[in-house]
């Protein structure tokens, strides 16, 4: 089962445009309470080792627990929906604080109130 914050290897397939594509690694930013119910689709951040100052990007350099090897930038405008088909692998974890980052700039994003 898949866990709030896991970064994972996900098959994007091929990239239209700008978009994210072809095995990425991602962070699953899904509430905890809907993975326990063992959904098909969950919700991604795919990240980038591409390095940008833009404020819909959220730096995460990488530790034990989140299984990155380089410092990488969480592309929140890039956020889709997945099915869990195609996780790959599960590399780490980003740990409460930085999904918490994560989900502030996706709500951002979506003019969400926080």
């Amino acid at each position: 089962m898949l866990t709030s914050g896991d970064v994972v290897d996900l098959d994007l397939g091929a990239p239209t445009g700008r978009e994210a594509g072809f095995v990425h690694p991602a962070v699953v930013i899904t509430a905890q309470r809907v993975l326990r119910r063992d959904p098909a689709v969950v919700h991604v951040v795919p990240l980038t080792s591409t390095l940008r100052p833009f404020e819909s990007e959220v730096r995460l350099d990488p530790d034990e627990g989140n299984g990155l090897a380089v410092t990488s930038a969480a592309q929140c405008q890039h956020l889709r929906s997945a099915s869990v088909a195609r996780v790959r692998a599960v590399r780490g974890n980003v740990g409460p604080l930085e999904l918490a980052r994560l989900r502030d700039t996706v709500a951002m994003l979506l003019d969400i109130p926080t």
